[in-house]
């Protein structure tokens, strides 16, 4: 393994376009120090005028706008090498000043609301200056009923502290300190098992070595099952707490408030899969099938239904395969494509302490960065579109938005990066004649179609279930949630799928439980994604300007509204039927070419 200055500059990604030096960064931490150390001038005054008004959410963009080129520096310089003590420290720096930000401007948000709606109104018509605000006085005038006083909003933001301590407890637990020994690979070697390589275990052509990871694994978690049950239970509880303090009817509710996601959508999704669960049946048939066994286990459900054949990608190649599967998209989309790939956008290959997995971030005022641990697979390629995809949504919403509606919710984010997996995956299958090729790709995508739409709306639904529990008074006992699993574990998977007590505990290891009904936006957001890639393959220029006036809307619309701009209703059950409708077909030919 590479140490962090052995990388070729051209295959890092250019921190100092944010930022020229750690000097430079000093100086607008510094500041933020200095801000939030004295005593707001504005505080109890936003309500006297227009001007005051204007003054209060200009200064509260502005500290923000730094706050956050200062936090993301640091966790870049961080993420790329997790053992430089430097950058372990001033990314340490870097939270406590975003805290402390939040806790100066925590007056903010309630005296916004306090104000009556005939003199926001007034000042809106009397300054023009604060009509660029209007959406986000809206948005905040919008949850009015759950917003406290100033006094009770501060004690909150304290509290959050604490509120976070089921989600490190879990962390610490699954990235530090459970260990599951060794299992002996197919070549033989014994590898330490993790949980950042049980994938590969489970990948394995050899079904004795799948079995013997899968047993080790959840052996080591059935051991710590109260320990992790507590923390679980912990937090739904303070989720359950802040919806109660704020006056929502539910903590599905509160997190879906957020975003202006009505309740329907997430019943929706899990009712719509539900329904059409038979085509989850059938995919577990034809798996079942294709490995030749008489009995399929869940250490069975990730080995590849098809040879493993030699399609090693090196970057240079993925990236002329990412432009040219984007080629639907028009010149000036893939133009900026090409402008990350040259420009330092990307940090390419794994070293010494560079942290794990792959994701896409960035500050407004500079280019959006992607992160990868590129290794010249298959995999690697669509990773590299996926966050290709979400830069470009970045891209754009910066390019036409101010600061303040730059940033985009949750629930649309997934959307961008997997449309450009669809355009990928067409591009290749359109391509590709070699049969193995094509039952390679057909994999895949029908593993990704599982893994996401179904899987995801599994979680969804135990969520949903575990929350529901607890609200009821029934205390959430390691008993209760493994039962819930495992139920729905056997009702997804079908009848033919061997009912392995073991995947219970599944649960445990799940980190996104630890942000509540987060989950489902992966499956709405893999539809919405399903649905637009169709559009633009078949209309062409004409959806591709309307699928780009979503990308350039960052959060100036609510998340519903934007996916309108760009022709997806996902309030209406139609675009997860649609992808599901796809799934089948991807089943059938897999199963004629079998």
């Amino acid at each position: 393994m590479p140490a962090r200055s052995e990388i070729d500059d051209k295959f890092k990604w250019a921190v100092s376009d944010l930022y020229s030096s750690d000097e430079a960064w000093e100086k607008d931490y510094n500041s933020i120090l200095e801000l939030t150390g004295q005593p707001s001038e504005l505080k109890g005054r936003m309500g006297e005028s227009a001007g005051m008004l204007y003054k209060a959410l200009k200064e509260y963009e502005q500290v923000e706008y730094i706050t956050e080129r200062v936090y993301v520096y640091a966790f870049m310089k961080y993420y790329d090498d997790t053992g430089n003590s430097k950058y372990q420290e001033i990314s340490g720096k870097a939270q406590m000043a975003a805290m402390k930000v939040s806790e100066k401007y925590a007056f903010l948000e309630p005296e916004l609301i306090s104000i009556d709606a005939d003199v926001l109104d007034k000042y809106i018509s009397e300054d023009e200056r604060l009509g660029m605000y209007k959406h986000f006085i809206d948005d905040c005038l919008a949850g009015k009923e759950h917003t406290l006083s100033e006094k009770e909003e501060a004690l909150l933001a304290k509290a959050s502290q604490m509120s976070t301590v089921p989600d490190e407890v879990f962390s610490k637990f699954n990235n530090a300190d459970v260990k599951f020994g060794k299992v002996k690979r197919e070549n033989g070697q014994e590898d330490e098992l993790t949980n950042g390589n049980f994938a590969t275990f489970m990948e394995s052509q050899d079904r004795a070595v799948r079995k013997a990871a899968f047993e080790a694994l959840y052996k080591q978690y059935g051991a710590y099952i109260n320990t992790i049950a507590a923390a679980f239970y912990g937090n739904v509880k303070q989720a359950m707490f802040y919806a109660d303090a704020r006056g929502y009817k539910s903590t599905l509710n509160m997190y879906l408030d957020g975003s202006f996601i009505p309740e329907n959508v997430y019943k929706n999704l899990i009712k719509t899969v539900n329904d059409n669960l038979d085509k989850m049946y059938c995919y577990v048939d034809i798996r079942k099938k294709a490995l030749g066994v008489d009995e399929l286990h869940f250490y069975d459900i990730y080995a590849p239904m098809v040879e493993d054949i030699d399609w090693k990608i090196s970057y240079d190649e993925a990236k002329d395969i990412v432009v040219k599967a984007l080629a639907p998209m028009g010149e000036e989309y893939v133009s900026h494509i090409k402008e990350g790939f040259n420009n330092g956008w990307v940090d390419v290959y794994e070293n010494t302490g560079k942290r794990s997995g792959a994701f896409s971030w960035g500050a407004y005022g500079t280019h959006p960065y992607v992160f990868l641990n590129y290794s010249d697979t298959l995999n690697d390629v669509f990773t590299v579109i996926h966050e290709m995809g979400h830069a470009m949504h970045t891209y754009y919403s910066n390019a036409n938005q101010p600061y303040i509606y730059a940033g985009y919710k949750i629930f649309v984010a997934e959307v961008a990066s997997t449309c450009n997996e669809c355009l990928l995956m067409h591009d290749l299958l359109e391509k590709t004649t070699d049969k193995e090729q094509r039952k390679y790709l057909l994999n895949h995508y029908l593993d990704s179609f599982k893994g996401t739409l179904f899987r995801q709306t599994m979680f969804a639904e135990f969520e949903k279930t575990a929350h529901d529990y607890c609200a009821q008074g029934k205390p959430l006992t390691a008993e209760a949630l493994s039962q819930m699993y495992l139920e729905l574990n056997q009702k997804y998977f079908g009848p033919d799928m061997e009912k392995d007590e073991e995947i219970a505990y599944e649960w445990m290891r799940i980190p996104h439980f630890y942000t509540p009904f987060y989950v489902y936006q992966y499956a709405t957001g893999f539809s919405a994604a399903i649905a637009l890639s169709g559009k633009i393959l078949r209309e062409g220029e004409a959806a591709v300007e309307q699928y780009k006036k979503f990308l350039k809307g960052g959060s100036s619309m609510y998340p519903l509204e934007l996916l309108r701009l760009a022709g997806v209703d996902m309030e209406q059950k139609k675009p997860v039927e649609d992808a599901l409708l796809v799934f089948s077909e991807y089943l059938d030919e897999m199963e004629r070419l079998a």
